[in-house]
């Protein structure tokens, strides 16, 4: 079982999950025992059930948050046949935010990009928590463009609370960079899948996020604005970030609705970060049947449907003046 530390709306679970610990413990145990555990489990599974069908929205950016979510390096780990990373942007460095390299899945061999935040504390800070500075984006702009002269499909992961929001960022044109790869995967010539697998957080999401088909992991959320920047904006205090989440509207049940979003895929019982092995295969269902779909469309076509499918978001209301 995963470590659910730091999910105040699971006490009920880890407390079951203690009891069925001890239970397991024992290396003798009576028919009682056994039992009592065949209850506990039948509680723990019903508990899980009950919790994630009715996750707030603010909830589900806990889970979307959560340390022992699987990110991009695992679903390449556990998902893909092999990976070759490709480093550095050719300009100013390497930015281990964002992870890109030639991959294998079942029989398509495709380009991979993904923003990594790290497991470890040094790793996080190496990572700088997933947030991508220009080079970041650089040098997934290069991957993409080599994907395309190779005819290699493209699959984008996406996990970052935003792009990197330091000086240092700025001036080396974060805003810039993240269009500039909007507009270069708007027509771009070769098939691309975005998933958002954890957070999906303002520009720093949308610069890696233009494909033919987007999907969201069932406990993940994609947004303009993170529900505390939100808050701070609108209340001036981070203590209103639940009701921004609520008003922000960015849950893949939400997003789907607005027609942002193609699939959702569903998660294992209790999150992606209780069983990253099944979560990867759900993923890797997936995207195989979808690069099935999308490699044997015409590329004109492709970038035609590409084109209308982000032209039609969005609903534009008019009301007539008065006066």
């Amino acid at each position: 079982m995963s470590d659910t530390s730091g999910l105040d709306f699971e006490r009920d679970v880890t407390e079951l999950e203690s009891q069925i610990a001890a239970i397991e413990r024992q290396t003798v145990r009576s028919e009682e025992a056994e039992s009592r555990l065949r209850e506990l489990r039948l509680a723990r599974v019903d508990r899980l059930r009950e919790i994630y069908m009715n996750l707030s929205s603010w909830q589900t950016v806990q889970v979307a948050r959560h340390k022992n979510r699987p990110y991009t390096r695992d679903y390449l780990n556990l998902a893909f046949d092999e990976f070759v990373e490709l480093h550095g942007d050719k300009f100013f460095g390497d930015d281990r935010a964002m992870l890109s390299g030639f991959a294998k899945l079942d029989r398509f061999k495709v380009m991979v990009i993904g923003h990594q935040k790290g497991r470890t504390y040094k790793e996080r800070a190496a990572c700088h928590f997933g947030c991508a500075h220009p080079e970041g984006y650089r040098k997934a702009m290069q991957k993409m463009r080599m994907a395309e002269k190779y005819r290699l499909p493209l699959i984008c992961f996406i996990d970052t609370p935003g792009a990197f929001p330091g000086k240092e960022a700025e001036e080396r044109g974060q805003a810039q960079v993240i269009a500039e790869s909007m507009f270069l995967m708007s027509r771009l010539r070769t098939p691309i899948i975005c998933v958002v697998i954890g957070e999906g957080g303002s520009g720093g999401a949308l610069g890696i996020g233009v494909g033919d088909r987007v999907a969201m992991l069932e406990n993940s959320y994609y947004s303009v604005i993170s529900p505390e920047g939100c808050a701070g904006i609108l209340w001036k205090s981070h203590e209103f970030a639940p009701k921004a989440a609520e008003a922000l509207r960015f849950t893949a049940k939400d997003l789907s609705k607005f027609g942002v979003i193609d699939k959702i895929i569903p998660e294992p019982l209790g999150g992606a970060h209780r069983d990253h092995h099944q979560m990867a295969m759900r993923l890797k269902n997936y995207l195989s049947a979808t690069l099935g779909e999308l490699t044997t469309q015409p590329t004109d076509e492709l970038l035609s449907v590409r084109y209308e499918k982000f032209r039609q978001m969005g609903e534009l209301i008019e009301e007539p003046s008065v006066g």
